[in-house]
């Protein structure tokens, strides 16, 4: 019940323009046992209260193997109060996306929050993996795949240089007419050579399923890379060249392996 109370004055806060669907979801180890989603509720409840204040948190709750850990974070460009709506919607529906599992997975596009009955904190997650690519091909496609990578690449060495949980933000002049923006994150709770490796894995992926986009991104459970011809990170760019581009993309889902 106070769960349900907390999430409910949670949903009063949320903002009328606040209506993003998650971006992916991933379920896994079925447990119906009440232990086991008493433990899971007051894990939510603790990581939406906390990651709220912070933009980030990490908790458990039981014991033995009814443990389950936990973890929230928002992007760290994100205001407090758009990060505050985001987990408030993540903890209404990841219990929904994944009704008695132990492990639980939701992404937005500010904010992820994952629950587990392993602890997983402090461990690189590299293993489920989606992919989100816009459907049109830039022009001189091989010069802005070339400019994407090396943008990509100063964007992650931001991140991990900053220290944990940074932001790596970068932008480029690509033409006169277009801009690229890129965007690079890890969870907090990583070490910055963990960290350098998980976005470094992500790049594996471009040639498959980035080559030629126009904007693509790769969401692991630990880390996040992404890249755009329109400005989509905060501080918002006031000079954007080409904001009114076409933003239809698809969605691939790769299993763990």
């Amino acid at each position: 019940m106070a769960l349900v109370l907390k999430l409910f004055f949670f949903s009063l806060l949320l903002p009328l323009s606040y209506c993003a669907d998650p971006i992916a979801h991933y379920c896994a180890q079925n447990d119906t046992s009440n232990q086991t989603q008493i433990n899971i509720n007051t894990v939510i409840s603790d990581l939406t209260t906390r990651a709220s204040g912070g933009g980030f948190a990490v908790t458990s709750f039981g014991n033995g193997n009814d443990t389950i850990y936990g973890l929230a974070q928002c992007r760290g460009d994100v205001s407090a109060s758009d990060c505050s709506a985001c987990l408030a919607s993540a903890a209404q529906q990841l219990p929904v996306a994944c009704p008695n599992q132990a492990d639980a997975r939701l992404w937005y596009d500010y904010c992820f929050m994952r629950y587990d009955n392993v602890n997983f904190v402090g461990q690189s997650d590299t293993d489920f993996v989606t992919i989100l690519y816009n459907l049109q091909n830039a022009t001189d496609p091989n010069a802005f795949d070339n400019a994407v990578i090396k943008l990509v690449n100063k964007a992650k060495s931001h991140a991990v240089y900053a220290g944990r949980g940074s932001l790596g933000r970068k932008k480029t002049n690509f033409t006169e007419y277009m801009d690229i923006y890129a965007l690079a994150q890890c969870t907090r709770d990583l070490q910055p050579l963990d960290c350098a490796q998980c976005l470094s894995s992500t790049l594996q992926y471009f040639p498959i399923y980035c080559s030629h986009r126009q904007g693509c991104q790769v969401l692991y459970s630990s880390c996040m890379v992404r890249y755009e011809i329109y400005p989509f990170y905060f501080p918002l760019d006031a000079n954007a060249k080409n904001s009114g581009v076409d933003k239809l993309y698809t969605k691939a889902i790769l299993p763990p392996h």
